[in-house]
């Protein structure tokens, strides 16, 4: 019983119970100081993992705040440690200014005022100016953190005005293409229904027949395209003069303003004029495929032809009116309707961003000044959040209205008044992620490490992989297909590491790659893809050397990784709505694209991925070949030197050698005549010099002399040291001059500048990798082929790497020109008469 301890709290405790209490409360008052930290520190990274990426530096800084506050706090603690107890006579002092007749206008404005300055000529909006009351005990920390606070609410209001006008200008145009939209639509079904010359309309091609001025514009005028290429980036537009007869409708198009910006119509290189209902209307229509750009060709050509005709006859004494006929079909009205609804879906996304902007740093705003009145004991909130609350930020309400007024028009044109249709388009959902996704790659993983270590250990004791054993067939046949999945994946891999990285560093790889937010992979499901995959290629692989190992002859067993790639080749063009369909098909359309190269427009993700095979020409080759030995039936003869002596199968492997390059500088070719801007051109030389370099190549391992050994090491190192020069100062925005970051840049993503000089020397070391085609150097005879598929593994990891940092300084030159939504071109352009 005597163990017990009490501790006396009445007014009899010695001096040391006092002392226990005194020691009490400072350690409550540190408890609670380290949860207002910690307070602060947790809304400080919600507030950075919810701001737009690309407006950061327009949002407030907040972490600039901190410091400033936490110097105040500093000082504070400092004053109240040297004084623990105010004098007497400051506190009558205090207490008589209080009380003072004098005192009114502090009691009326508290401890500060924050003055509005009127906007001048100089500068947009009102400026804030705080002057300080009460004397603070740290009167200089307080000023400067006021400053900041002052700039920070002009900063905020002056970028929150500038966009709103840019959205309200964007909008105002939407909503006249809409009304022309509408208008040609009317007239569209009037003639088709037959209410004008219905006799005259054709069958096949039912089209509004239209009448377009004798104005001619050249087919590429240079000067005018790099003028509007500096407005925005956007594809070419085929311009067609039109002139539609009056519809019915009221006339208030008519009313509208002359000139009118349609977006990207001022992208476009040539056009046509017309009249409809008393205005000049352009006609754009994107040149985003190779049908519509023969058409655009042809119709050019046909232009021509009619001009020389009609110049003809003009001479003779009459002009053919029907000559100038032009036919505005329904698929053009379609292109336009998804322009602008895709202008709509953009603007409601901005909109949207704008409004996140204003409630966030409403938020910093008065979180930081609710911990300012924590750290000095005074009642500033309630003086400066009714000045912010007032500042045209928080008080505007043009974006809530135009936003709604937006979502009315979307719903009543695009969704057929079904406002839950609607927003599915302007609001999409993200897509859960499933804890089975996790659940089904541990299980993969598993699976494919516990395959992958008995199909090596069944290997190694068969020594397949070893030079000079009797077991070269597998080698020639079946090691090819193992490698080939081995490095897709692999690739594919570290581009769910990338995502990963991006995420995590918060750069906005959907919008650059232009991707669905509901429709585009996320890590997980990118891991989930490879691990089910590999592990299917293992175990497929071990089953067949095991059934080797038991006795079966190549000719029973050689048809199953034919089967196996046959499988994976099926499960990609499967038109069913499973395993990732939507991914599947926008795999398949962006190879296209680059098949196709030059005829496409050129978009980010289809170089990106174009640059991503220049990396795989080794599996491409592996490909190439294990096409080659199950179409021709080699596999059944067990012939597999078939495809090495035939012409046609060595002559493909020049071409393979040099197709992603070649598809590279096509890509580079149709950039440079969209944009004109010549380095492209510079860009495209680049990939002429890496051709050239894969061509030695190949020639030296058909013929192995000693010319075609220095030719290739002349062409590789010319290639190397332009890729290098081309990695670092172009792609990754590295080794810029006067930067406040030894040979980087000014803004980067990553806190450790060390990864970035690792990463150039690891990037400038696997970029030699080709040194082991002339130092021909092995590992303990072990066979080429397994030095091919390691040095080949370097390469797409060297492009894994090389993908980050491509994507962060593509990250961070949208994000220096606050790019956050595409700028998507409009298809009808007024203009003036004497334009």
């Amino acid at each position: 019983m005597s163990s017990w301890c009490s501790i006396d709290y009445s007014p009899r405790s010695n001096n040391n119970n006092n002392t226990d209490c005194c020691s009490f409360e400072f350690i409550e008052e540190e408890q609670q100081q380290r949860r207002r930290e910690e307070k602060m520190v947790k809304f400080s990274k919600q507030f950075e993992g919810q701001l737009i990426p690309e407006w950061k530096e327009a949002f407030v800084d907040y972490w600039q705040l901190k410091k400033e506050l936490k110097r105040i706090n500093l000082l504070n603690n400092t004053t109240n440690t040297n004084n623990n107890s105010p004098p007497k006579n400051m506190s009558f002092f205090s207490s008589l200014r209080n009380f003072s007749l004098f005192s009114h206008q502090h009691r009326e404005h508290g401890p500060i005022q924050v003055h509005k300055k009127l906007a001048s000529s100089t500068c947009k909006g009102d400026m804030y100016e705080t002057e300080l009351l009460e004397q603070f005990a740290d009167t200089d920390a307080t000023k400067e953190f006021f400053a900041c606070l002052d700039q920070q609410l002009n900063k905020v209001n002056k970028f929150y005005r500038t966009k709103e006008k840019e959205f309200l200008e964007r909008g105002d145009s939407l909503k006249k293409q809409m009304d022309i939209l509408v208008e040609l639509k009317f007239a569209f079904m009037e003639k088709k229904q037959g209410r004008c010359n219905s006799s005259q309309e054709s069958k096949e091609d039912q089209s509004i027949s239209c009448t377009f001025s004798s104005e001619e514009d050249s087919v590429r005028s240079r000067e005018q395209h790099e003028e509007m290429q500096d407005n925005c980036n956007n594809e070419d537009m085929e311009k067609n003069e039109v002139s539609f007869p009056d519809s019915p409708q009221s006339n208030e198009a008519a009313e509208k303003p002359s000139r009118m910006k349609g977006g990207g119509g001022e992208d476009t290189p040539s056009g046509r004029l017309g009249s409809f209902r008393g205005k000049n209307v352009r006609i754009n229509i994107p040149l985003t495929t190779p049908a519509r750009t023969f058409s655009a060709i042809s119709y050019l050509v046909k232009e021509d032809l009619l001009n020389q005709s009609s110049r003809k006859c003009s001479q003779e004494g009459g002009a053919n009116n029907n000559n100038n006929k032009l036919h505005l079909n329904k698929t053009k009205l379609h292109h336009a309707e998804k322009m602008i609804k895709r202008g709509f879906i953009e603007l409601h996304k901005g909109l949207g961003y704008l409004k996140v902007y204003r409630n966030l740093n409403m938020l910093a705003f008065m979180k930081i000044l609710k911990k300012f009145d924590k750290v000095t004991e005074k009642q500033i909130l309630p003086i400066y959040l009714k000045v912010v609350e007032s500042s045209y930020f928080n008080s505007s309400d043009k974006v809530v209205k135009f936003m709604d007024e937006v979502e009315e028009l979307f719903v009543k044109n695009f969704a057929k008044d079904d406002r839950r249709k609607a927003m599915k388009y302007l609001r999409p959902s993200q897509r859960k992620e499933s804890h089975a996704v996790t659940f089904f790659i541990g299980l993969f993983t598993g699976c494919f490490v516990a395959l992958f270590a008995g199909y090596v250990i069944m290997a190694h004791v068969s020594g397949l992989y070893k030079v000079g054993q009797q077991n070269s067939v597998y080698m020639e046949t079946v090691y090819p297909v193992l490698s080939m999945f081995s490095l897709m994946f692999l690739h594919f891999f570290l581009y769910g590491c990338n995502i990963f990285a991006w995420r995590k560093t918060r750069i906005n790889y959907g919008f650059i790659f232009e991707l669905a937010p509901t429709k585009e992979l996320k890590y997980r499901d990118v891991f989930l893809i490879c691990s089910m995959a590999m592990a299917s290629v293992v175990g497929v692989m071990f089953l067949h050397l095991t059934l080797l190992t038991k006795g079966y002859s190549y000719s029973q067993v050689q048809a199953i990784p034919g089967l196996l790639f046959l499988a994976f080749l099926l499960i990609l063009v499967c038109p069913f709505n499973i395993i990732y369909r939507s991914s599947r098909y926008r795999f398949l359309c962006v190879i296209r694209n680059i098949i196709l190269s030059p005829l496409y427009k050129v978009v980010m993700l289809d170089f990106f991925m174009a640059d991503q095979l220049c990396s795989q020409v080794p599996m491409l080759r592996n490909l190439e070949y294990v096409a080659c030995y199950y179409i021709t039936g080699s596999y059944k003869t067990q012939d597999y030197g078939y495809c090495m002596r035939t012409t046609h199968y060595r002559d493909l492997a020049y071409a393979v050698s040099f197709l992603p390059y070649y598809w590279r500088a096509m890509q580079c070719a149709r950039r440079w005549f969209d944009e004109g801007d010549t380095g492209h051109l510079l860009n495209l030389g680049k990939y002429v010099s890496a051709m050239l370099a894969a061509g030695t190549k190949v020639a030296y391992e058909k013929d192995g002399s000693v010319g075609w050994l220095c030719l290739v090491v002349i062409m590789s190192s010319a290639a190397t040291m332009y890729q290098l020069y081309w990695d670092f100062v172009k792609d990754w925005g590295l080794l810029q001059l006067n930067s406040k970051n030894p040979w980087l840049r000014n803004e980067l993503m990553l806190s450790r500048k060390s990864i970035y000089y690792i990463s150039m020397g690891l990037n400038f070391t696997l970029r030699l990798a080709w040194l082991q085609t002339v130092l021909h150097s092995s590992f303990e005879h072990v066979d080429y082929r397994v030095t091919s598929i390691f040095l080949a593994a370097l390469e797409v990891i060297r492009r894994g790497m090389w993908n980050f940092y491509r994507l962060e300084n593509e990250h961070l030159n949208n994000a220096g020109k606050f790019r956050a939504v595409k700028i998507i071109p409009l298809p009808f352009h007024e203009v003036d008469e004497e334009d």
